[in-house]
């Protein structure tokens, strides 16, 4: 496995652009702006916080390793590591990196030339829990183990380590000096968390030592027993922790599925956990009937009048059988009315706690082929969204702000995040037209297409290959999105609404041309620029048509045929003098695209994938709210729900797709994170296309030059602006549009202080705990 995430499939078509630099913006505290959403924790102070409990905290699974350096690592990993290993830089509530001062007492630049040196001062107090001081041997095995020169190292990345030429103790033991070969601008990083000696010192201890137990941790909470047959992880408070003592004695991760969240919060099994939309409606409902069942949802208001009666008349008719099995099946249904009911009542005490995720949804486009190679082509899509119709549907009805995400490389509150989509421009439905019209698509043009192929919209109906055994494809790719279904057959053939209408949304809700990409991303001013040359649909679409037509042949000819008929076929003998000639060839089929758009005999339809897994109901929406702006402007979507393990694998990485909806997490270090997702796709040795993260298959030399240029430099308002730069120009490029920021629920038993949404910041697992009793002190006080 090589040391860098390896570049995988698809080189795409994309447009040199020479854009002038963006100007910068001004460093400081206020750059970035504030976070969209704060943290919804409960924030208490720490002497109001009882000492011991424990926590049942909710994750979506156990740890395949406790290794956060190996490909397998998972946010269970990440929490874990978060509790009881170094973290030298912690993310605060805007998501940017700051000093922790439980292990560092500064830490800086001390020399830029000739080459960069970080200085890297420990708090004296800081050691493992073995006793033993925390200091350079540590950071040094963790770099040899990491910088990739060692392939004995079973590692996922390298990024950072492998610009370090040594490191070396200071003027005292308390001192690391890390020198670099190269600058690099994201140094923070590094060594976060840190792992001591004994994990990274050889590759037996760091491929297999660390994958099941940590013996040696050194943060608040030390590693306890971790069981996979119950699904539990537990961390104790750490005896030798020099900083403020944690709150709780115990802290046990229990890994319970989304799905099952609030029956398990109901029985008490956990006392936090992270929900879905329908979870937290639950709560909602809980809290407003006070524990009434009137059956006005759950079980009980899933049956109907005549169902009921129904069940009632066999329940008591004269077929024994019958009324056995339905007595069975309303005794059944009496315990679900009675345990819903018990479930609501004990969910009535918890709080969700709200904010936005540190990541966003975006529409992905593939430009590796088909219509969608080309500029015009993707720009004219982009175009087409109302992104703040889109954040409404989410956002809106959780009383969350609703604002798009104006970058793809940070979030708003970070220090690089800066509004970069009018590089691109907003929505507009005539300069959507407009660029497909350039691009060569027309309405009412000629579509050519073998005999009895089905017309218009018939041809592209909702598909579901959610039970569809997956095809293996190569390629990294792992997680989903959530619930994406396609938008109903409406008969309309690629219809828009009137022009100045307001798009139609379901349950009645209320609802480009290249340019100068840096030059907007400085000033916001529009400016036209030329256009890249148009590419021909991909041959899987035209196949699709094909199977399509030979499909409805055979059918209409199979249907002529009558049983009796081929009965005494079958049982004559063939004679060669009473056959009948050989049919004339099929002639093409020629129509008109009506409202659909059309070029070269092939209609503007893109395949829409979409991952079927549950409890995504919002998301469902989007695409059908994106399948209608499309439609608007003559663009047809085939959207297809396909098994959630093979969303990624089979059908993103693989490049079996022309959109879909996934998110991406913010990282507080863009110049190395994010390089991976927008870097320009490159021919592998053996003649394949490859790429890293870049799902789209979209990139350009000149945004992976400004990415370079980023993590080389020093200047970090520089870095920062380089980064806006970059952003621009990716919007420019139309591969991927963000929509919005994910929203974070967090279910909450009441008396659970400094946990719940964290937003953009990491927890502070020490201050956890619960809130003491009032005293008749504070009672007093707060009359």
């Amino acid at each position: 496995m090589s040391q860098r995430r390896r570049r995988s499939l698809a080189l795409l078509t994309s447009g040199v652009l020479a854009l002038p630099l963006l100007a910068g913006c001004g460093a400081g505290d206020d750059e970035g702006g504030p976070a969209a959403a704060g943290q919804d924790i409960a924030t208490t102070a720490r002497d109001k916080i009882a000492d011991g409990g424990v926590l049942r905290w909710a994750v979506d699974s156990m740890p395949g390793t406790l290794n956060a350096f190996q490909a397998d690592a998972d946010a269970t990993t990440n929490r874990i590591a978060g509790a009881v290993l170094p973290q030298l830089f912690v993310l605060d509530g805007k998501g940017r990196p700051v000093a922790n001062p439980d292990y560092l007492e500064k830490a800086e630049v001390v020399e830029r030339e000739p080459k960069q040196v970080v200085l890297y001062k420990l708090n004296q107090q800081a050691v493992w829990s073995d006793g033993r001081e925390i200091g350079a041997a540590d950071f040094v095995s963790q770099w040899r183990a990491l910088n990739g020169k060692d392939s004995a190292y079973w590692t996922a990345r390298n990024a950072g380590y492998d610009r370090i030429e040594k490191i070396e103790r200071g003027k005292t033991d308390l001192e690391v000096k890390v020198t670099f070969v190269r600058p690099y601008t994201d140094w923070r990083s590094l060594f976060s968390p840190l792992y001591p000696k004994q994990v990274t010192g050889t590759p037996e201890s760091f491929n297999e030592g660390a994958r099941g137990a940590l013996k040696v941790t050194a943060g608040p909470f030390g590693l306890g027993a971790v069981d996979k047959k119950t699904g539990t992880a537990s961390l104790t408070r750490n005896p030798r922790w020099w900083g403020s003592p944690a709150k709780l004695d115990t802290l046990v991760l229990t890994a319970v599925p989304r799905s099952e969240r609030p029956a398990a919060l109901a029985a008490g099994k956990l006392d936090l956990a992270e929900i879905d939309r329908t979870g937290a409606d639950r709560i909602a409902l809980a809290r407003r009937d006070a524990a009434k069942a009137d059956g006005s949802h759950g079980p009980a208001a899933s049956v109907t009048p005549a169902q009921a009666t129904l069940a009632w008349a066999l329940a008591f008719g004269l077929d024994e059988d019958k009324a056995k099995e339905a007595q069975a099946t309303r005794q059944k249904h009496a315990e679900a009315v009675k345990r819903y009911a018990e479930e609501q009542s004990a969910l009535r005490g918890f709080t969700v706690r709200k904010s936005l995720e540190p990541a966003y949804t975006q529409l992905a486009m593939n430009g590796a082929s088909g219509p969608l190679a080309d500029e015009r082509v993707r720009r004219a899509v982009a175009r087409a969204l109302d992104r703040q119709a889109l954040a409404d549907i989410v956002l809106k009805p959780l009383g969350l702000p609703a604002k798009p995400v104006g970058s793809h490389l940070a979030l708003a509150g970070q220090q690089a995040y800066a509004d970069n989509s009018d590089a691109l421009g907003g929505q507009d439905t005539q300069a959507s037209q407009a660029l497909l019209a350039d691009a060569g698509w027309r309405r009412g043009g000629k579509i050519t297409e073998p005999a009895g192929a089905k017309a218009g919209a018939e041809a592209a109906k909702e598909t579901d290959d959610s039970k569809t055994p997956a095809v293996p494809a190569a390629g990294p790719g792992t997680g989903n999105d959530g619930l994406y279904i396609v938008g109903q057959e409406d008969g309309r053939n690629g219809d828009g609404l009137p022009e100045g209408q307001p798009d139609a949304q379901p349950g009645g809700q209320p609802d480009g041309e290249v340019v100068d990409a840096d030059a907007f991303g400085a000033s916001g001013e529009n400016h036209p620029s030329p256009v890249l040359a148009p590419a021909p649909f991909a041959a899987l679409q035209e196949q699709h048509l094909r199977s399509q037509a030979e499909a409805q042949a055979e059918a209409v000819d199979d249907g002529k045929r009558s049983p009796a008929l081929d009965a005494e076929t079958a049982a004559e003998p063939a004679d060669p003098a009473k056959a009948s000639p050989a049919p004339a060839p099929a002639k093409q089929a020629v129509r008109t695209s009506g409202n659909v758009l059309a070029k070269d005999g092939k209609p503007l339809a893109l395949r829409f994938v979409l991952p079927a897994g549950p409890g995504s109901e919002a998301l469902r929406t989007v695409g059908e709210r994106i399948a209608q702006m499309l439609q608007k402007v003559g663009v047809q979507t085939e959207l297809t729900k396909v098994a959630d393990e093979s969303f990624f694998k089979d059908h993103i990485a693989s490049g079996q797709y022309d959109l879909a909806l996934y998110s991406w997490p913010a990282t507080a270090y863009p110049a190395t994170d994010a390089r991976p997702i927008f870097a320009k796709p490159e021919p592998a040795a053996d003649g394949s296309l490859l790429v890293e993260q870049n799902y789209t298959r979209v990139g350009t030399d000149h945004i992976d030059q400004l990415f370079d240029q980023a993590l080389g430099e020093l200047d970090e308002a520089a870095s920062r602006d380089l980064m806006r730069k970059a952003d621009a120009r990716i919007w420019a490029t139309a591969g991927s549009i963000p929509l919005y920021q994910r929203p974070e629920l967090v279910a909450v038993k009441p008396g659970l202080t400094n946990a719940g949404a964290f937003g953009l910041g990491a927890p502070r697992y020490q201050d956890i705990g619960w809130k003491k009793p009032a005293t008749a002190k504070d009672k007093n006080a707060e009359k």
